[in-house]
This record gives C-alpha cells, sequence and structure tokens, in this order.
C-alpha cells in the first residue's frame, strides 16, 4: 500500500510541474514584418524545440500584415520586440522614437532584380532606357541606389523608366516590365512555380532568367533584424530578457540551418498561406541569407550598416546621417547571448562557417 502510496504521490507532483513552469515563466511578445512563412521559420523552431521555455520566456509570436507594423508595435511598448528591415528602423528613429536594432541575423539582402535571358539585360548599367518594376514602401531604394551607381537618374524617364510593381509577378510574367523587384525567397520562386496552359510544367527554369545581386553590387540594404525599445532595454533586468530571448532565437536558426524540412513543418503549423514546397524553396533561400554568420548569428557587419544608412540618407528616408554601434544598433546583447551559449554549449556552431545550401526541387504552384 506504501508503495502505491508513493506512485501516486509522484504522479500528481509530476503533473503539477507544467503549471508552476508555466506560472514562472516570463511573458514577451515578437511582432514579425510578415505573414508566418519561413522568412521566420528560426523563431517558430525556438518556440517549437522548447528553446524559449528553457530560458524561462513564454514567447507570444505575432504575425504582421498590410494592417500591422512592427515598428509601431515596438514603439507604443505593446510588444518587447520586432522583426524589420533596417531602413524602416532608421526612418521610424527619425520620427522620434527610440527603437533599436539589437541583433541582425540577415547577413546579406534576398532582394534581387531579374530580368529575362533572352533580354541580354545582364547588369545594371544594362538597365538605361528600360521598364523597370520596384515595389513602394521603401523597397525601391536599393534599386534606386543601383541604378544611380550605374550612372542613370531613376526619377529620369529619359533614364530609366520606374514601373509601381504589386507584390507579384504578374507583370514580368506578361513581359510589361523588362526588369522586376522578387525576394529570392519568394518572387523569384513564384517565377519558377509558374504552371503553364494545360498544365506545363516547369515553364520556366533559371536558366531562363538573369539574376542581378545588390550585394555584389555594393548597394544592398540590411534586411531582417531584431529590434526592440531603447527605454524598455533600460529598465531592471529586461537587458537580461533580451539575452535570453536572442540565445533561443539564435538556437533556432542553428535549427532551421541544420535541418530545414524540421523548420519548414515549424511553419506549416502556424497556417501559412504558401506550400510546403514553396516554403522549402523559401527555407533554403532564407538559410543562405543567414549562413554564414562570419562573426557569429546575430552580430552587425558595420560595413552592411554604413551601406544600409547612406543609402537611406541619399533617397530621403532619413534626412540626417544615421548614427551606428551604440545608437541605431547594439552588438552587446547578442555577443553576450553568443558568449553565454558557446560556454553552455561549446560544440554549437554559431557562424556555420560550413554552411551549404540544399538543392530544392520547384514544385508546380509551390504547392
Amino acid at each position: 500500500m506504501r508503495k502505491v502510496y508513493l506512485i501516486v504521490v509522484l504522479l500528481l507532483a509530476l503533473a503539477l510541474v507544467p503549471a508552476v513552469t508555466a506560472q514562472d515563466l516570463t511573458p514577451v511578445s515578437l511582432v514579425l514584418k510578415w505573414v508566418p512563412q519561413s522568412q521566420f521559420a528560426g523563431y517558430y523552431a525556438a518556440e517549437a524545440l522548447g528553446y524559449y521555455e528553457e530560458e524561462g520566456l513564454d514567447v507570444e509570436i505575432i504575425a504582421a500584415g498590410v494592417d500591422i507594423n512592427p515598428q509601431q508595435l515596438v514603439a507604443s511598448g505593446d510588444v518587447e520586440f520586432g522583426i524589420d528591415w533596417m531602413g524602416n528602423l532608421l526612418a521610424t528613429r527619425e520620427t522620434g522614437q527610440d527603437v533599436i536594432n539589437i541583433a541582425q541575423i540577415y547577413q546579406r539582402s534576398g532582394m534581387r532584380q531579374i530580368t529575362w535571358a533572352d533580354s541580354g539585360l545582364t547588369t545594371f548599367e544594362d538597365l538605361g532606357g528600360r521598364v523597370v518594376g520596384v515595389w513602394c514602401c521603401g523597397n525601391q531604394f536599393p534599386t534606386f541606389a543601383a541604378l544611380t551607381k550605374a550612372g542613370y537618374d531613376p526619377e529620369n524617364p529619359d533614364d530609366v523608366v520606374i514601373a509601381q510593381q504589386a507584390f507579384d509577378m504578374n507583370a514580368f510574367l506578361n513581359r510589361e516590365i523588362d526588369a522586376a523587384s522578387a525576394m529570392t525567397y519568394n518572387e523569384l520562386a513564384q517565377v519558377l512555380e509558374f504552371v503553364g496552359e494545360g498544365g506545363a510544367f516547369p515553364v520556366y527554369t533559371l536558366a531562363d532568367l538573369n539574376v542581378l545581386d545588390f550585394n555584389e553590387y555594393g548597394t544592398a540594404m540590411l534586411e531582417d533584424g531584431i529590434f526592440a525599445r531603447a527605454e524598455w532595454l533600460a529598465e531592471e533586468g529586461n537587458e537580461e530578457i533580451a539575452i535570453k530571448f536572442l540565445r533561443a532565437s539564435f538556437r533556432g536558426w542553428i535549427a532551421c540551418r541544420d535541418d530545414a524540412q524540421a523548420c519548414v513543418d515549424f511553419v506549416l503549423e502556424a497556417g501559412p498561406t504558401l506550400g510546403e514546397g514553396h516554403q522549402l524553396w523559401q527555407m533554403n533561400e532564407v538559410n543562405k541569407l543567414v549562413w554564414p554568420s562570419d562573426y557569429g548569428i546575430g552580430l552587425m557587419d558595420a560595413e552592411a550598416f554604413d551601406i544600409t544608412a547612406q543609402i537611406a540618407l541619399d533617397y530621403g528616408v532619413i534626412s540626417t546621417a544615421a548614427e551606428g554601434e551604440g545608437v541605431s544598433y547594439r552588438t552587446d546583447l547578442a555577443q553576450a547571448a553568443l558568449d553565454s551559449l558557446q560556454a553552455d554549449m561549446p560544440d554549437l556552431d554559431v557562424t556555420g562557417a560550413s554552411y551549404e545550401p540544399l538543392e530544392v526541387e520547384v514544385t508546380a504552384n509551390g504547392e
């Protein structure tokens, strides 16, 4: 009887552990830049694999969209952490909001201009007199910077014709524009996933395209970074919370580097509108933007920041030059997260120096 009693007591104690643990977790929120997709897989992985919970955090991941602005939510204090591009953060800072980048996840830009291979438009210098598609809302500036570097005035239609491009590839597929904006992890895949009349597939491959890379041309702007409100960070204990959040998030991105398919599954569980094939392509392309991280995942490349800040200044995103380390961004929290991770897990690869991308098969309509 005593043995049965002890077993019952033990089972009751174990049943109480999750409730106690949940009560002890610190609640924080993360707002993404867009809807659930592999662009944000590292955060979904950190949640699914229990990394946030291991750090004592209960993280709510909030999907963004047309009506949800990450900068506004973080600046207002409604959300602790956000994901956005550096140009948007600099613009928000200039309005007087004290948002600051605390980790730069994407080490390189995924934005491209693409042209048809049979057009002969293989460089930015070839785009003079052509119709070039750009997106609104600050996404046009890498293209403007590249055209300027190539010797063209993007505001002079005699030099180049700028067309406002929808967030799809229809105008490009219909050959209404000569060059189109495309993210490697999204719109480029849409062209390759295109299904023709009668279900013909594939219609196009990478051999049918020229891909003009802003990174190689020196006019790329920094994309997905983690930011927070400086005033919130200054409150007692919040820097520690931020370091814990970064530790778990970094581990999530490392997990996605090492097992892309598992992370796609985590994203699919979050309910995205795009299919598994598209999500796997996206996961692979996003990994290329994160890895390798030469200084360690999350650490800012000062030169990349300077290029972004200069483009933002040149094209009126900001009216005065942005200050770097300690003002627009901090590296101390990401460094502390990396140092403590490596102390706890000496074999954890935080740079991905030997990272090799997968060979992903394109699927019809991304299904």
